[in-house]
């Protein structure tokens, strides 16, 4: 009966938790409204707010509103303003002062020619794609997308490039009839989320000189690694060459069982993360690497040696980045360590020691009994001395390696990796 009551306890914490926390804490969307996700997306990260419990999805998203968002998207909330207010109807005591001067000086939402910026007026569906065409990354959009919706007449003159161009970048609205633009209805909230939402998963096509400034963190993975600097800010993680990394082999390593050409997968074990706690490389990511050359072991104890080269990283969500780099040593080779050497060392002077005591007491129990313990002084060493020069002499160890064994990798080149 005890365990009855658990597992129904357990499973009504498994149901209570599994609920969105959008149907809980936003009272007037419900889970089935055709916007919750993007409207819980940019709750969750602070790109728009609530009143209260509500979010008011059906009122209309006003000229500041739409600003604040952006720069919220954008990173740029904090960029300092260096233009003087031109406005006539802002008020330095206007709360959106700043924001209303940063959108003017990055050239996100400008203002009218007759010198206001009228904040509470309504944003036009076709004014906040503009917004979005203009800050993305140029392109040679054809208009002829524009034929499969009915009101494509509707749209103006100066929109039919904005949304020949934002619509193959997948960054609009059409809803509730996805064969209708609307261009010159009043953009809701609700839209607004989406158009938000979906810019935020796409920050990679925002042109540079709108996204917020880059921050400078730092890894601290190997002391006297030459760089420990990355630059991060909302679109990427610029991991600076000369950086360290801890990677680990995916499946175990056999230098005799490979050749030049073959390729090496590498895996981060864990998340790799900045001393700030930022997440710079997230733990499953394969790092892709191919083997330039292997010296196989030489006479007088010289050991294999084998030349990876790392040339991509593969993320968890399946995208890709180039990643040029390898072994962190004198020469970017991997071969057994001092450790590994000296063990064959000491197990040839162990068996040379062996052989000889043998050899000793055998010499040594032939004229006489009494001579066995002469033998085996005189055997040890010798025998020992022997095995040592033989341990000297031979050829060195290939390189092994167990799945999950790690190794240092240092960047040749700037690693970019997009968010």
């Amino acid at each position: 009966m005890k365990k009855f009551i658990s597992g129904v306890m357990a499973l009504s914490l498994l149901l209570l938790n599994s609920v969105p926390a959008l149907a809980v804490s936003i009272a007037d969307v419900g889970q089935n409204y055709w916007a919750s996700k993007e409207i819980n997306i940019v709750v969750d990260n602070d790109i728009m707010s609530l009143s209260g419990n509500r979010f008011n999805p059906e009122g209309n998203m006003t000229r500041v509103e739409f600003v604040n968002a952006l720069l919220k998207v954008l990173s740029d909330e904090n960029l300092n303003v260096t233009i003087s207010n031109k406005f006539s109807d802002v008020a330095k005591s206007n709360p959106n002062y700043d924001n209303i001067l940063r959108s003017q000086q990055l050239g996100l939402v400008y203002g009218y020619p007759n010198g206001t910026f009228q904040p509470n007026k309504a944003v036009l569906r076709s004014e906040a794609q503009s917004v979005i065409s203009h800050i993305t990354k140029d392109m040679d959009a054809d208009k002829s997308i524009l034929n499969q919706f009915k009101d494509a007449s509707a749209i103006p003159g100066w929109a039919k490039n904005v949304y020949a161009k934002t619509i193959n970048y997948g960054i609009y609205v059409n809803y509730p009839d996805s064969r209708e633009l609307r261009p010159n209805d009043n953009l809701s909230r609700a839209e607004a989320a989406v158009l938000l939402a979906r810019l935020k998963e796409k920050l990679d096509l925002v042109k540079a000189q709108y996204i917020g400034a880059t921050r400078i963190e730092h890894l601290d993975v190997k002391r006297n690694a030459p760089n420990n600097e990355v630059r991060i800010n909302n679109i990427q993680n610029i991991i600076n060459e000369g950086n360290v990394l801890v990677v680990a082999f995916e499946d175990k390593f056999r230098s005799e069982d490979h050749k030049s050409g073959d390729i090496v997968t590498f895996v981060a074990n864990e998340d790799i993360l900045t001393e700030e706690g930022s997440l710079i490389i997230p733990a499953g990511t394969k790092f892709i690497a191919q083997i330039n050359e292997i010296k196989d072991p030489k006479w007088f104890n010289k050991n294999a040696r084998v030349y990876p080269q790392l040339q991509k990283i593969i993320l968890p969500d399946g995208k890709e980045a180039a990643f040029n780099a390898k072994p962190f040593s004198k020469d970017y080779s991997l071969k057994e360590g001092p450790w590994m050497t000296t063990g064959k060392l000491v197990l040839c002077t162990l068996t040379g020691g062996a052989i000889g005591t043998g050899a000793g007491v055998g010499f040594a129990f032939i004229p006489s009994p009494d001579l066995i313990g002469t033998g085996v002084a005189i055997g040890l060493p010798v025998g020992a001395a022997v095995g040592l020069a033989t341990g000297l002499v031979t050829k060195g160890l290939e390189y092994h390696a167990k799945s999950g064994e790690t190794i240092y990798v240092i960047l040749l080149d700037d690693a970019t990796i997009a968010k």
